[in-house]
């Protein structure tokens, strides 16, 4: 996870002497930091690029060179939820209400949901989530899971071979380690078409990542089983959990979360002051909507 401390640098687990020495020197030659780009390079971060980078100092540094460079014109950490919310009106991606056996936050995509059209539209969206993912990491976590349900999907509704290639580009290159395993479930078989193009934008590590479940082999459910609590995991990908996506209730989530980014990032008071109204405004009408009629 981003830690405030630039003195603790965060925590990603043990590392090796030879390894930690190799964090010293992408430290040192990164040179002199400061700001939210400061902020961003703790130890994790700079581990999860060296991971990424099978440790080679010099291949890592140019790895988060781009990524600083991108950070700072695309400025991920700055989209608020009411900005790309009507991407989200579908469910088609979201951050689930429970985590995987090992505490990591869930990614739920359903593109058979898609509902829009603009591919920079969606590609905010996505960061916007991968960001409220990362915010939301547990102490000691530093990866998530994305599990994507392909119930509805179609060639004709699939995304470009654009889009595809600009996840897995944002994915593997701007959030380097943080997929700990994407799990496909119930893809119909002529996904297999689309799926031959999609794995040649994968780099090996997030190819092995990749995991095929079919509802109906016994393996595939096992896989399931190991991977989640069935009781929380959805009905949807054959858990007992009837809970389905709510827009409006993960709408004043995101509008709460949206505060705590601005604060984690210390953004201007106006900022964190505007944010933290929207939020209340959004609780208030909820808790309008599901008071009784006054008699």
């Amino acid at each position: 996870m981003f830690r405030r401390n630039s003195g603790d640098h965060g925590h990603q687990g043990h590392v090796s002497a030879p390894q930690q020495e190799k964090v010293n020197e992408l430290r040192s030659l990164l040179g002199p930091l400061s700001g939210r780009s400061l902020q961003f390079c703790n130890d994790s971060t700079l581990q999860r690029y060296l991971e990424a980078r099978n440790w080679n100092v010099d291949k890592a540094k140019k790895m988060l060179d781009e990524t600083l460079k991108w950070r700072s014109t695309y400025k991920p950490e700055e989209i608020a939820w009411h900005e790309v919310a009507h991407e989200g009106e579908t469910g088609k991606l979201y951050r689930a209400g429970f985590h995987d056996k090992q505490g990591r936050p869930v990614l739920v995509l359903r593109p058979g949901m898609q509902n829009t059209t603009s591919h920079d539209n969606q590609m905010r969206h996505l960061v916007y989530l991968l960001e409220n993912a990362v915010i939301n990491l547990p102490e000691g976590q530093e990866q998530m899971v994305w599990l994507i349900d392909y119930t509805g999907w179609s060639l004709m509704n699939s995304p470009p071979i654009k889009t595809a290639r600009e996840t897995a580009n944002i994915l593997q290159n701007h959030y380097p380690e943080r997929l700990a395993i994407a799990f496909l479930y119930n893809p119909p078989r002529i996904f297999e078409t689309f799926w031959k193009v999609v794995r040649y934008f994968l780099d090996p590590k997030t190819f092995q990542k990749v995991k095929f479940v079919y509802p109906k082999k016994d393996g595939s459910v096992e896989l399931m089983r190991q991977a989640f609590d069935v009781e929380t995991l959805p009905t949807i990908f054959g858990g007992k959990n009837p809970t389905k996506y709510d827009h409006e209730e993960f709408s004043r989530l995101m509008a709460m979360d949206d505060v705590k980014t601005a604060r984690f990032w210390g953004f201007s008071d106006k900022l964190v002051n505007a944010r933290s109204c929207f939020a209340a405004e959004m609780t208030r009408d909820e808790m309008k909507s599901i008071a009784p009629p006054a008699s």
